[in-house]
């Protein structure tokens, strides 16, 4: 094929260092995940065997804490041997766990009546799963679950707004640790249920070929234009990004591909690495899987999924519509050639090896759409169908075989337990917020703060969103603002799906924010560039993601809310509006662009970013924009063509 691979494409998982942890860890591993498969097939019940959702997750974590504390060591040095304090906290764990899991419905019936048992349950459950996020996430969530403790146990002695109800120290742990509305809560129930499922399909579409099909059709499709390179990034970190739920892991995935790819092509190592995370991070915000943002909005904002997908088809769009536009414009101003065509592999070729590859989408956009399925009952479907397929054909010489099928399993699990744990974090802030009435608090104070002005309000919010998603996975993001943030913006009477997808993608744009870009700072290190400047060339080519939200916000057109020619001409003003503004920022059209003509670009381009229904006299800009733009766009036109008549 003409794109080469000359790296494994994945987030390498450090080896286990001891004979213990290598021993038992692919079977702890292919045991979770094969536990979250059968459970969201259905097929339990269908024998009979009548359980609690919460007494499964409990056996769950069982196998997550034994996972975690084999594999990561307590402090930052790696040994050969197994510490006898990290075997007796597995074993712990394990069992802690699984005890649970024959114990939790007694419990759950019981549980006035036995109030020590609970609190000495729930209490250990806290205290394994606070030192689990310590070893997997690191201290910047840890310290924010830190700050919400102290609230639960002093709060109550906060004067004003903010003070909390006063809790006894028994039913505190009982609460946090065994009820349904806290740590073993919805946001372990949607993790267990549906991401894991799409984890597992992830990892079946990876190891089958995937994600060099993705990147081969990419290059197909995109290698023949200006900048090709980029724009094969663009399309296949998108593409893949979307299943994998993590822009990390998929910078570190597609990364090792498409950088190296972008090199060769003429973009610089900073432009490389800024593309690569601008493009992964986006997989979050792209339907029609989303990560794991899509299944955790559904719920939270109380509507379907495939509400979800819709609202945030647009937005999307918009998003990659301004990366692949900049990636363009920056090769017309550098002068990079298309892609040598001898290095393009043949689209019908591509396709006719690859076609399977497309089936899971279609089937599981079937089943969500036509049959209104729930998403891991689409996801099963999906992942039968690739299984079936990729161990009948082959891509690249990668086809699927049984041993294959038991590393997707084992790998699953592995990537699996960061994510549990970091759902029962959640859990355990959300249980907090309720149990205190902190959340009505945090509500009621930003309302004041805002005072009733809606756009005070959304750059506050923006703010904390960027501020607290620093350094924190996707799914901990969006649990953790999607409760603190969205319920302020509704109360001024925010379109609740709106609210939800403002949160995500502020949260998300800490991935490429300074200080701590992480997904900046990944493709960084494998572009060879440096961080802060890669972060901040992120920035400038995911800026529309800093504008869109405020845009969906007061003009719900752009999530599909409104008359169908509002919005068309909505949506087709956002694109000539952010084309322009690019142009501006970059500073290259059909040509090199002066300052003056950069600084109307802009202006004019934002305006045409202002949706005609955000307020009364907003056409007046509209149109003003459209007149600078062509302004500009007509005397750059003659610039050019007077001097090419001159050489």
């Amino acid at each position: 094929m003409a794109v080469r691979k000359t790296e494994e494409s994945e987030e390498k998982t450090p080896e286990p260092t001891s004979k213990v942890a290598r021993a038992l860890t692919p079977w702890l591993s292919a045991a979770l995940a094969t536990i979250g498969i059968i459970w969201a097939s259905g097929f339990l019940v269908d024998l009979g065997i009548a359980l609690i959702t919460e007494q499964v997750i409990c056996g769950i974590l069982g196998l997550a804490f034994a996972i975690i504390f084999l594999n990561v060591p307590a402090g930052k040095r790696r040994t050969n041997t197994l510490s006898w304090y990290d075997a007796l906290a597995s074993l712990i764990g394990f069992f802690l766990g699984w005890y649970l899991f024959f114990r939790y419905p007694l419990l759950l019936d019981q549980m006035a009546y036995m109030p020590k048992e609970s609190a000495v349950a729930g209490f250990l459950l806290i205290a394994l799963t606070t030192e689990a996020l310590r070893r997997t996430a690191g201290w910047g969530l840890l310290f924010v679950l830190f700050v919400f403790f102290a609230y639960g146990l002093f709060g109550h002695l906060i004067p004003g707004t903010l003070s909390g109800r006063s809790l006894e120290i028994t039913k505190f742990f009982s609460y946090l640790g065994m009820d349904t509305n806290a740590l073993l809560g919805t946001p372990l129930i949607i993790i267990f249920t549906v991401v894991v499922i799409f984890i597992f399909l992830g990892q079946v579409l990876l190891r089958s070929g995937g994600s060099e099909y993705f990147t081969d059709l990419a290059a197909a499709l995109m290698g023949r234009s200006r900048g090709g390179s980029a724009k094969i990034a663009v399309v296949a970190s998108g593409l893949f990004g979307s299943i994998s739920g993590s822009a990390v892991s998929n910078v570190a995935s597609t990364g090792v591909i498409t950088i190296p790819l972008m090199r060769q092509g003429g973009y610089s190592r900073k432009v490389s690495g800024a593309i690569e995370a601008v493009a992964s991070t986006g997989g979050q915000i792209m339907p029609p899987i989303m990560g794991a943002a899509a299944f955790l909005m559904a719920e939270l904002a109380d509507v379907l999924y495939q509400e979800v997908i819709i609202a945030a088809i647009l937005p999307a769009l918009l998003y990659y519509i301004s990366v692949f536009l900049q990636a363009d414009l920056e090769a017309g101003k550098i002068g990079i050639k298309p892609i040598p065509s001898d290095q393009i592999p043949g689209f019908g070729k591509v396709m006719k090896s690859g076609w399977y590859f497309i089936v899971p989408f279609i089937i599981l956009l079937g089943t969500l759409f036509w049959f209104n399925a729930p998403p891991e009952t689409a996801a099963l479907f999906g992942t039968a169908s690739i299984c079936v397929l990729g161990s009948l054909f082959s891509y690249n010489d990668k086809k699927l075989t049984f041993p294959i099928l038991w590393l997707c399993l084992k790998k699953t699990g592995e990537i699996s337990v960061d994510i549990i744990i970091i759902g029962a974090t959640a859990g355990l802030i959300i249980g907090i917020l309720e149990a205190t009435g902190l959340s009505f608090g945090l509500t009621f104070m930003l309302v004041q703060i805002g005072e009733g002005n809606l756009f005070l309000l959304l750059g506050l919010t923006a703010v904390i969103c960027i501020i607290l998603g620093m350094g924190m996975p996707t799914t901990a993001i969006y649990f953790l603002l999607a409760v603190l943030a969205t319920q302020p913006l509704i109360n001024l009477g925010v379109e609740p799906l709106a609210a939800h997808l403002f949160v995500l993608y502020f949260g998300l744009m800490s991935m490429i924010t300074p200080p701590v870009a992480l997904a900046a700072f990944t493709a960084a290190k494998l572009a060879n560039a440096r961080p802060m400047a890669t972060a901040w060339a992120a920035c400038q080519f995911g800026w529309p993601a800093f504008i869109v939200p405020f845009l969906f916000v007061i003009a719900p057109n752009l999530i599909m809310v409104g008359d169908t020619i509002d919005i068309i001409i909505t949506f087709v003003s956002a694109i000539a509006g952010i084309w322009f503004t690019s142009a501006g920022f970059i500073g290259y059209l059909t040509s090199h662009l002066n300052l003056f003509q950069r600084s109307i670009y802009i202006i004019g381009g934002l305006f045409l970013l202002l949706p005609s229904q955000s307020f009364e006299q907003a056409y007046v800009f509209e149109l003003a924009g459209i007149a600078l733009c062509c302004a500009i766009l007509i005397q750059e036109t003659y610039n050019r063509k007077k001097k090419e008549k001159l050489v």
